[in-house]
């Protein structure tokens, strides 16, 4: 990402700096320089390690992970206001501890097999999806993710016009090249959940070989002590740094002549400010096209995600799951998830679509209420509040029902990052209320980062192809099927970030994405797909031809009884193995 370097421009940028450079004191600049030169150092360091010394490192940064699993979920949830006894406090182990462990265990499968001489597709099986698009079938791909997440399966798919061939010759990205340096990455860290900047810094290192200074949003400094000690190994040759600071800091490193890219995961209106500026200088840098930021930037940046609802011939207990299932994409984490679904798009003309809104209500009402946390979300709420006054207020959150000819174009545009969820009507059914929704949520909806869809399993197979040639129609970086795309965030192997075309002067949902544990080139989204019943309603002979899920009601629902010990359960047997615990955890599952 360049621009011309006029005399005007270097003017801006030097003006810039002077401001950034006086925001901060001089102390504080030097131990910023000192932690950029020891990062400098620390890529010759990376660059000489073989592609199987990088998987021994990965080994020893699994091991401090593990060990302050406890820590880290423990001080996560203090800080999100949820004690020991909150229900929900399973939360943080999954979206911290558990996430970061997966992900190292698919790092260090593909660095083995690369290291082997093994490409990272290999054995892995790969088709064509619609448009001609080259499908890697990602997940599963071990034995126990395949039993305990039976009936879930992600693929990952390439942009049109590349070949398995080209997918195979460039799976690995750099790591097909360990001695090429990328130099040192600026990642400014996600403030909502505790697992992304880790994931962050990973990507950093093994898809750029580059390494990493990580700056936490203020909301995460109560973990930065255990990021230290979890990622310890990292930090010891100089692969890794970790600072605190505000807006100040963060610009006074943005401009960093020694730092060579800059990511971040956060808001669309912080990325502007970074390349742009702020004020009546952005707005004119941007007429002129003359960024500020000097330096390529990729970004994940959130939107409004639909939540699509195909009408179907369902049961009184698939409409109670599935109701409870929306409450959770919007409630998991108070709201405060670039990936909550805010946009239930329902049919007017489905049969069941008042049974669905009444246990919609129920379900959104009774789960456990929690604070909202994350700074500004009572500004977001009384937005909401003030756009729609006759919103149904439940407890803490906000439910808006869009009534024919109220406008809903705030709740389509707005990121609300706050418990408020919405409810739209399109008419028809079958593909065509499909195909309406798949438009609905590409041309209305601002953001092509996730979008999720929920539909029965005689519906799914009585639309054949054309369902999914919808599927391939929704322009999203990931889509959930009977899941929620929380669940592709987590799953290593998938990737995470918008669809394809955001760039520094429209970014959208961001550029770029992250985790794509195989290393792949060329990504365009990432679908995963999932039970629309759960275990025993999951069963052959009662499931209507659906997948088969030893799965009660998953963990990560707001409304499972036993969330919060399966899902530090399932973490203890991710970090240290022991059948005896996985038998309790899972014994545990069957009482959500």
């Amino acid at each position: 990402m360049t621009s011309a370097t006029t005399p005007a421009a270097s003017s801006a940028r030097s003006d810039a700096e002077a401001e950034a450079t006086a925001a901060i004191d001089g102390a504080a600049r030097s131990r910023l320089d000192e932690d950029v030169a020891a990062l400098r150092t620390g890529a010759g360091v990376w660059a000489s390690l073989t592609v199987e010394q990088r998987a021994t490192l990965l080994r020893s940064v699994r091991t401090s992970v593990a060990a302050a699993a406890e820590e880290w979920a423990t001080t996560a949830a203090v800080s999100k206001g949820l004690d020991r006894e909150h229900p929900l406090r399973g939360e943080e182990w999954l979206s911290g501890p558990y996430s970061v462990l997966g992900a190292l265990d698919a790092y260090i499968g593909t660095l083995s097999r690369i290291a082997g001489g093994i490409n990272p597709l290999d054995g892995v099986r790969i088709d064509r999806a619609p448009g001609g698009r080259v499908r890697v079938h990602a997940f599963p791909l071990t034995a126990i993710d395949r039993f305990l997440l039976s009936g879930y399966s992600g693929e990952v798919w390439l942009e049109p016009g590349i070949t398995p061939n080209a997918a195979r010759a460039t799976a690995g990205l750099s790591q097909q090249t360990p001695a090429e340096t990328g130099g040192v990455g600026l990642v400014l860290g996600a403030g909502n959940v505790t697992a992304i900047p880790v994931l962050d810094v990973l990507y950093e290192l093994l898809a750029h070989n580059r390494t990493a200074l990580l700056k936490v949003n203020p909301t995460q400094d109560a973990l930065v002590p255990v990021y230290k000690r979890a990622l310890a190994p990292l930090i010891e040759p100089g692969l890794l740094r970790i600072v605190r600071g505000g807006p100040e800091v963060g610009a006074y490193l943005t401009g960093h002549p020694d730092l060579a890219h800059v990511h971040i995961t956060g808001s669309a209106a912080t990325f502007d400010a970074i390349v742009w500026g702020t004020g009546a200088p952005a707005k004119r840098r941007r007429r002129e096209n003359r960024p500020l930021l000097k330096k390529p930037i990729t970004a994940e940046l959130g939107g409004v995600s639909p939540i699509i609802v195909v009408p179907g011939a369902w049961t009184t207990a698939d409409i109670t799951f599935q109701a409870e299932h929306i409450a959770t994409m919007r409630l998991q984490n108070s709201g405060h998830n670039c990936i909550a679904g805010q946009v239930v798009i329902l049919s007017s003309d489905w049969a069941q679509a008042d049974a669905f809104r009444a246990a919609l209500r129920r379900a959104y009402a009774n789960a456990p209420e929690r604070p909202t946390w994350y700074p500004g979300s009572s500004a977001r709420m009384q937005t909401a509040t003030d756009s729609y006054p006759d919103a149904l207020v439940l407890g803490d959150r906000l439910l808006v029902e869009i009534d024919s000819g109220q406008d809903a174009a705030a709740l389509q545009t707005t990121e609300y990052f706050s418990p408020v969820l919405g409810v739209v009507e399109l008419p028809g059914l079958g593909q065509e209320f499909l195909d309406a929704a798949v438009a609905y949520s590409n041309d209305e909806l601002q953001g092509t980062l996730g979008a999720n869809l929920l539909i029965d399993p005689a519906t799914e197979r009585s639309l054949g192809s054309g369902f999914e040639r919808a599927v391939a129609a929704l322009h999203y970086g990931s889509i959930a099927i009977n899941s929620w795309t929380a669940f592709g965030f987590i799953t290593p192997t998938l990737t995470w970030g918008a669809f394809p075309g955001g760039s520094i002067a429209d970014v959208g949902s961001g550029i770029g994405v992250v985790h794509n544990a195989l290393l792949l080139a060329h990504v365009e989204r990432s679908v995963l797909r999932g039970p629309f019943r759960p275990f025993p309603r999951s069963l052959p002979i009662v499931n209507g031809g659906g997948r088969l899920s030893i799965l009660p009601k998953p963990p990560w629902f707001v409304s499972s009884r036993t969330g919060a010990v399966v899902s530090e359960g399932l973490t203890r047997f991710r970090a240290t193995g022991g059948l005896m615990g996985l038998v309790k955890t899972l014994l545990r599952a069957l009482r959500a």
